[in-house]
């Protein structure tokens, strides 16, 4: 069970900036957004906050900081912006949460 594993070294910066967008995810709004979209589909910021239950303006907020990590990408489609997951490694980060804390 416990398996030594080969973990390459980062250096301080590398590490400040993932420590800076692991704080991105830290929040039960954000991580809850990461799984509806680890489904595949990209949604509107509208159908996201009506399916975690939060207002249109904090959603935005949400998605925008994680946007801005590199977590997400969105696309405007007329009025409405549709987003999706940009950052491939978010399902394995969701994984060990699940093994984790499921």
């Amino acid at each position: 069970m416990n398996k030594k594993r080969s973990i390459k070294k980062l250096d301080l910066q590398a590490l400040t900036m993932a420590a800076e967008c692991l704080k991105a995810l830290a929040h039960p709004h954000r991580l809850q957004i990461v799984q509806l979209l680890l489904s595949g589909k990209r949604l509107s910021v509208n159908e996201i906050a009506q399916a975690c239950e939060l207002n249109q303006p904090t959603t935005s907020d949400h998605l925008r900081l994680m946007q801005r990590c590199g977590f997400l990408s969105s696309q405007r489609d007329g009025r409405t912006v549709y987003y999706e997951i940009a950052e491939p490694h978010l399902a394995d980060i969701m994984a060990c949460i699940q093994s984790r804390f499921g």
